[in-house]
């Protein structure tokens, strides 16, 4: 099997995991330990502060050390949480089941950013779309499949055992990742931590294509949060639909993911990066407008298919970004300048949800999707007065030398 197998069957486990996860939480939480609606909050809030905190010294780590050791750590860290959560949940150990959810959330970031820098290094430039589409793949899949297999099979019954799957699946993200080479690390500057993170922050501000792209990111995934937030009252007060029309816009959404994932890694190199970069999130917008046709006691279809132009085109942008993103950055930089733009972006979703919330409260759902369409459309001009609109080929983006 080589690199880029490994790499994809490692974030199928870790993926898989992780989706688990985060669909679990809550539902174990209630099921399981009879937990109240504020310990549940504080539960999903501790699986996400991991992305949130952990990307940064998780950057820090890809850049100074051999990557294949930092990738067994990653599955390793993984296997341990999602472990200890399971034997938390049949001890029923409420405390140790949120602390393996952390835990298990931290390898889960680890293994993401490690990824990402191995790949440059393991497939040339004009590969590194296919590549980056294939380790998307088994991620829209886990998004799309895992919520859908989990609302059938849930009960009391099969609730204990949904974290043994999830060890199941960093067991096989370990299994993958011990034949991985060992790819001496970058080295670089000798900096202390925090000095190592503001090189890392200096370097996505200086360059034009990371900072269009952080900045597009930023924009949507706002848009985004605030998006889940207005839709179930829209759904239930506004439109009058079923609560679980929610639920089947976002399994849409994550089919449109898996299909967008599929066309960009059979599309690589055949359609130019550019109109990739502006189609994300410029396809968000329509797909938004979509949603506001939507008639109260009417068909949810509009919906859904809204839902599915959301999932399609962003998915596409997200291999597209991650592919110029490892091009542009220096070797020996790849991982802080990654976790750089990840904290930022985790950092900007609660913002975002808190926003929604405030707008549906203090007008109406419908005034909070206008203004998500809005956030949309400056995530698209984000994008469309860069220089991201001139990249015509992976080819002609500058790869830096080592820093």
């Amino acid at each position: 099997m080589n690199i880029v197998g490994r790499l994809q069957l490692a974030g199928s486990g870790l993926h898989l995991a992780d989706q688990v996860a985060l669909v679990s939480v809550p539902l174990v939480a209630s099921l399981v330990f009879d937990a109240s609606a504020e310990v549940i909050g504080l539960l999903v809030a501790s699986q996400s502060m991991a992305h949130l905190l952990g990307s940064l010294p998780a950057g820090l780590m890809v850049d100074r050390f051999a990557l294949r050791r930092v990738a067994l750590a990653a599955a390793l860290v993984s296997l341990f949480g999602f472990t200890g959560t399971t034997a938390s949940v049949a001890l029923g150990s409420l405390t140790g089941f949120a602390v393996g959810v952390t835990v298990a959330g931290f390898g889960i970031v680890l293994f993401v950013l490690t990824a990402l820098s191995i790949l440059p290094k393991a497939v040339p430039a004009p590969s590194l779309a296919q590549a980056n589409a294939r380790l998307e793949l088994p991620r829209s899949i886990a998004s799309f499949a895992v919520p859908l297999a989990i609302g059938v099979a849930v009960s009391p019954a099969t609730a204990p055992w949904l974290f043994a799957f999830a060890a199941t699946g960093a067991t096989v993200a370990l299994a993958a990742v011990i034949g991985l080479p060992r790819f001496e690390p970058a080295g670089g500057s000798e900096d202390g931590m925090l000095g190592r993170i503001a090189d890392g922050g200096a370097f996505v501000i200086s360059n034009r294509l990371l900072r269009a792209i952080s900045a597009c990111a930023l924009f949507w995934n706002f848009a985004f949060s605030a998006l889940l937030v207005t839709m179930v009252p829209l759904i239930t007060d506004v439109l009058r639909m079923d609560a679980g029309t929610f639920g089947v816009a976002m399994a849409a959404f994550g089919l449109a993911a898996v299909i967008g994932s599929a066309v960009a890694a059979r599309t690589a190199g055949r359609i130019r990066p550019n109109l990739i970069l502006l189609f994300g999130p410029g396809s968000s917008v329509p797909a938004i407008l979509l949603v506001l046709t939507a008639t109260p006691d009417g068909s949810p279809l509009v919906i859904y298919a809204g839902f599915l132009l959301l999932g399609f085109g962003p998915s596409m942008w997200l291999i597209a970004q991650n592919s110029v993103r490892q091009l542009v950055s220096p070797r020996g930089m790849l991982g802080r300048i990654n976790a750089v733009i990840q904290t930022t972006i985790y950092g900007v979703r609660p913002l975002g949800a808190l926003c929604g919330g405030i707008l549906v409260a203090a007008t109406s759902p419908q005034t909070s999707l206008l203004v998500i369409a809005v956030v949309f459309g400056l995530s698209f001009a984000a994008a469309a007065l860069s220089p991201l609109r001139a990249i015509r080929r992976y080819a002609d983006v500058t790869v830096p030398s080592a820093a």
